[in-house]
């Protein structure tokens, strides 16, 4: 802080100041810590000893054997107790009718420790005679032992489980095991007893039900035999009437009849259509199957072959062969004549399925009205059907429970929905107090509460507070310094706001004994006189200079990132940003520079092609995010390339840069944004605050303008600036290895 704050200087707590003086102490923290224990000691001994027991129950539905055989259907199965089932039995547990119960089996209205009323003392008897207090004796003794049962019963349920836990707590072991034993025995007498009862109201309820029901099943039945028989509904089958089943069998004897007309048509058509053409009628079906035709094709073979047989002895004249000619004609005429006959009977056989075939079709229209009558018919048929069915059913249903419940109630067996799978038993350690931890706790009581008191009594004397940084001086070289350029303190390994410069002509006298900020600053005591940066001064003292190894070593160090780097001299400052991008890259951190430059320097140095696709590409949305990453020619580096497309249009998306970068930073251990010679103003636009790093490379730049630049990233409240003049103070790594130490 200057001089002129100097009366309102910072402090800040000092410590190890504070834990001196609880050392300087320390018999008075051993005192308290042994007092203290010994109180808990004590006060742990003197407690009567209270025992702890528990007792775990199962909730599950159980059923006798004999209501589990063949009777018990997957859609009767009994229903699993869900999470508020198990909830309304530990409150079933913890009633009060269940804990009365338990008192008076156990008689624990006798004991001292459950009913300490019944021995009042002369106080308690003295306000019952002034009639203050009510006497607690006018009580019933369960109801007396009520209060004193609740405090020390806890019934809960085991997380994710259908099991129920039942602790006691009791100065007597012996109790606190009889107890929890005791209410799961009640508990489970309570509930079979429950089941009981309603087997035996189910069966009181089920007698009127099952004698009323039997008579309207039997109302119902009639009415359906009675409306069958008035809409003359005769079933003949399966879903079927009388007059469905005839109109079923007339159907079939039309569609044979049918069938046999065109079959004779076809087979007469047949016949016409050989006669009328001259041709043979022995190749019909019909004719070959005639007996008489075959009896005359006999003949005729063998008049054929007894002409052939003479015709080679006798002339053709001869009268034997003219009888056995005019034999074989009138045979001839025969079988033509026999062929008409089987057409006449054919055409018979067909007029006779076209006239059964119209019968057919009357008779059919006329089952088809009384079809739809008799449908109308089985509407009020099947509602009378239903209504009946619903009723034998409901009747069946409530025979069966009636069977079941008559069962259970009979026989007296109705097992409790749950059981016991642990059993209290008898405790033998005590649950309160344990002595050795209460003994424990009250000796850390008191060492923190002694520990605090003497924290206190430093803060408030304020011997544990110290200034702040004013511990550390650095030696001036200068032999007057101005108020505005007084020495500021550098802790090692801290990095200080670097304080705006707003006077140039002032900055550039500081400098002067230093030459120049492009040569380099020898010593750390003239970079704090001069007002410097402390990101620079870090720099300086791990290397002695602003060469690229020395912010290369600073942004490692730190783990930097994300840096900005503004080249006010042009390509000469890019092409260090592209050395400093490399150097770190040699350090086995993952590096990539973002070109944003307008000469496009860093796309040149770096990528393998000028015209590779980059950021104002992505900006204008012709590129993806995998496609603007490049490798570096000379290094493990990565370069974004400034891109092809037009930058006015790119421009446009300028507010999206911010979130590249920080998707880049996500996947990279240091991004470099290379700017060139970029304003105050463009830079703001990249960044989120004002604490992002801004490297200065400044290589070529006029003193002026990089003493501008300084005050104008001050003055907008950038802390974090380091200069970077591309000289390097030691040999050059090879690319992508970390030089020797």
């Amino acid at each position: 802080m200057s001089g002129v704050h100097a009366s309102q200087q910072d402090v800040d707590i000092d410590l190890g100041g504070l834990f001196g003086a609880i050392w300087r102490n320390r018999m008075r923290v051993l005192l308290a810590t042994a007092a203290f224990a010994g109180l808990a000691f004590v006060g742990a001994s003197l407690v009567t000893p209270t025992y702890k027991s528990e007792a775990r129950l199962l909730i599950e539905t159980r059923e006798p054997a004999f209501t589990t055989g063949t009777d018990r259907s997957p859609g009767r199965e009994p229903p699993v107790l869900d999470e508020l089932g198990i909830v309304s039995q530990v409150q079933l547990l913890k009633s009060a009718d269940l804990i009365k119960q338990v008192a008076r089996n156990m008689k624990l209205y006798e004991l001292e420790e459950f009913d300490p009323t019944a021995r009042p003392s002369a106080l308690s008897d003295l306000l019952v005679l002034v009639g203050i207090k009510k006497n607690p004796l006018e009580l019933a003794p369960e109801e007396r032992v009520l209060k004193e049962f609740n405090e020390k019963l806890v019934v809960y349920q085991v997380e994710k489980s259908r099991v129920i836990g039942i602790e006691f707590s009791s100065k007597d072991p012996r109790l606190a095991a009889e107890i929890p034993n005791e209410m799961a025995k009640v508990y489970m007498s309570l509930q079979s007893g429950a089941k009981l009862d309603t087997n035996s109201e189910a069966t009181r309820w089920l007698e009127p039900e099952i004698a009323n029901l039997r008579e309207k099943v039997r109302e119902a039945e009639q009415k359906v035999a009675e409306y069958r028989a008035q809409a003359d509904l005769l079933p003949t089958g399966e879903n079927a009437t009388f007059a469905v089943k005839q109109l079923n069998d007339i159907s079939t004897e039309l569609a044979r009849v049918r069938g046999e007309r065109a079959n004779a048509e076809a087979r007469a058509e047949s016949v016409r259509t050989v006669l009328q053409a001259g041709g043979a009628p022995d190749t019909l079906p019909d004719v070959v199957g005639s007996q008489m035709i075959q009896r005359l094709k006999e003949s005729e073979s063998q008049i054929q072959g007894q002409i052939s047989d003479l015709s080679t002895s006798l002339l053709d004249g001869h009268p034997r062969l003219k009888g056995l000619r005019s034999q074989l004609e009138g045979i001839r005429g025969q079988i033509k004549a026999e062929t008409r006959k089987i057409l006449s009977s054919l055409e018979n056989e067909a007029k006779t399925a076209r006239f059964r075939e119209t019968q057919l079709v009357q008779q059919l229209n006329t089952l088809k009205a009384d079809t739809a009558r008799a449908g109308e018919d089985e509407v009020g048929l099947k509602a009378l059907e239903r209504e009946a069915t619903a009723q034998r059913q409901l009747l069946e249903t409530y025979l069966a429970r009636y069977r079941e419940a008559t069962s259970r109630t009979g026989s007296n067996s109705t097992p409790a929905d749950a059981r016991v799978i642990s059993a209290a038993v008898e405790p033998t350690e005590v649950a309160f107090p344990k002595v050795l931890p209460i003994t424990l706790v009250g000796g850390l009581a008191g060492f923190a509460l002694s520990a605090i008191a003497i924290l206190l009594a430093e803060l408030f004397s304020g011997r544990a507070l110290k200034p702040v940084g004013g511990a550390v001086a650095l030696p001036a070289r200068r032999e007057t310094v101005e108020p505005e350029a007084e020495a500021v303190p550098v802790q090692p390994g801290r990095r200080k706001a670097a304080r705006p410069l707003s006077d140039a002509g002032a900055l550039r006298d500081l400098h002067a004994p230093a030459r120049s900020l492009l040569s380099g600053i020898e010593e750390e005591e003239e970079l704090v006189e001069e007002g410097a940066s402390p990101a620079i001064v870090a720099a300086a003292e791990e290397e002695g200079d602003f060469s690229i190894p020395a912010v290369a070593r600073h942004i490692v160090d730190n783990n930097i990132s994300v840096a900005i780097s503004v080249s006010p001299s042009g390509d000469r400052g890019s092409t260090a940003a592209v050395m400093l991008a490399r150097r770190i890259a040699g350090e086995h951190r993952k590096t990539i520079l973002i070109d944003l430059t307008g000469s496009a320097c860093p796309t040149r140095l770096m990528a393998h092609s000028l015209h590779a696709p980059g950021i104002t590409d992505l900006l204008v949305g012709d590129a993806a995010f995998a496609d603007i990453i490049h490798g570096d020619r000379l290094s493990g580096a990565h370069i974004v390339p400034r891109g092809n497309a037009n930058i006015k249009r790119a421009m446009r998306g300028i507010d999206r840069l911010s979130m590249v970068i920080d998707s880049l930073s996500d996947a990279y251990d240091t991004v470099i944004v290379e700017c060139g010679p970029a304003e105050v103003e463009g830079v703001r636009r990249l960044t989120r605050d004002a604490g992002t790093d801004i490297i200065l490379s400044i290589p070529g730049a006029e003193e002026d303008e990089i003493v501008a630049l300084i005050g104008a990233f001050g003055e907008a409240g950038y802390s974090e600036i380091v200069l970077m003049t591309g000289e390097s103070a030691e040999p050059p790594r090879h690319p992508g290895r970390k030089a020797a130490a």
